[in-house]
């Protein structure tokens, strides 16, 4: 088991957070009440120690982040740390290193988890016994610290063999350009008028319907957040999609929906009325996306064949080079996104995909 230390306050660990080459960082948090995950451990590994930070209760952790967030960081798939780091600090780290992208441009499966790359690596089991734990329980058992600092015992270890991998194929560049894609704010940003993306079921619908979709998903959002509790607890997505489809214009066509509560159209009854009324009253020109053609299927099978004799002479899974909804939306969109158009993918393969275009 890996030795660590538990901090109740997390101030006292700046000066050597702020004096460390890199670090590695992992978190435990719970999201399964709120809109926002709820941040209930920061584990940090310096390489001659492992810490368990408690931001729970009285802890001041702005001091903690005003020096940890410098420090270049490992992390392994690292996007859900970072997102609920951006969303208690409000800021990025200066730099990241992803092992899981590390080991997908090695040859490694592109979503491999972080357990397996350790057994891969050292041979050594973790357990991942813990995983759905309830994080914001006090105080902490024993068994979930341990489990927490096995989560960074690892990965400096890990970040040094495949950095050193890397460089001797040329690639530890790639592995540094795809890592500070997870720095980009619009990634986390809640964007309550862009709501409808994430709406199930709203993708075929046409005027009136479409607008009222778009409407009522940004109110729920926008509802979620002032709430802090998940969207479904606000309207499930099936509701949503009746009520546009429907449009009812009073409370009592409101209360013959099923999925929504009386509690509901008390509190909020008159503002989905509204919002309903206001969508009939604006122009909406959404088109649905087509089925795509048969030229499209084709162009798309000449972009997948070009990626995957590409990935194969680099020993890499051919998503890892371009998935199938990248090219998709290249198709769609008529040009390269801005991860295929830049860096390393624009070197080895953009412009030929730019050519089939």
């Amino acid at each position: 088991m890996p030795e660590y230390t538990l901090v109740d306050q997390p101030a006292a660990l700046a000066a050597e957070l702020a004096a460390a080459d890199c670090v590695a960082i992992d978190t435990e948090f719970i999201r399964e009440k709120t809109f926002f995950s709820q941040l209930c451990l920061v584990q940090v590994a310096t390489g001659s120690h492992i810490y368990c930070v408690d931001p729970l209760g009285d802890a001041e952790m702005m001091s903690f982040w005003d020096a940890a967030l410098p420090v270049p960081w490992v992390l392994h798939s690292g996007r859900q740390d970072i997102e609920v780091i951006y969303q208690g600090a409000e800021r990025m780290p200066g730099s990241v290193f992803d092992t899981q992208i590390a080991a997908g441009l090695l040859g490694y499966p592109p979503q491999m988890g972080y357990a397996t790359l350790v057994k891969e690596l050292f041979d050594v089991s973790i357990d991942k016994s813990h995983t759905r734990a309830d994080w914001s329980k006090r105080p902490l058992p024993a068994a979930f610290l341990h489990y927490a600092a096995e989560d960074v015992e690892h990965l400096l270890p890990a970040f040094e063999v495949l950095a050193e991998r890397l460089d001797r194929k040329g690639r530890l560049g790639w592995a540094k350009e795809d890592s500070a894609l997870l720095l980009d704010p619009a990634l986390y940003d809640v964007d309550p008028s862009a709501a409808i993306e994430r709406l199930k079921g709203a993708r075929n619908l046409r005027g009136k319907r479409r607008a009222a979709a778009s409407k009522l998903a940004e109110w729920r959002e926008s509802e979620a957040l002032r709430a802090n509790r998940p969207r479904q607890w606000i309207a499930k997505d099936t509701v949503l999609i009746e009520l546009a489809n429907r449009l009812p214009s009073t409370t009592g066509e409101l209360a013959r929906f099923d999925g929504l509560p009386a509690g509901l159209i008390r509190r909020s009854g008159d503002t989905i009325l509204e919002v309903i009324a206001k969508a009939g009253r604006e122009q909406n020109d959404y088109t649905p996306p087509r089925r795509p053609d048969e030229a499209q299927k084709a162009l798309l099978k000449s972009l997948q064949d070009k990626v995957a004799r590409c990935a194969a002479e680099l020993g890499i899974a051919a998503e890892t080079v371009a998935s199938k909804r990248d090219l998709s939306a290249v198709i769609i969109s008529g040009e390269l996104s801005a991860r295929l158009l830049t860096g390393w993918r624009r070197e080895l393969i953009g412009e030929e995909l730019l050519g089939l275009l």
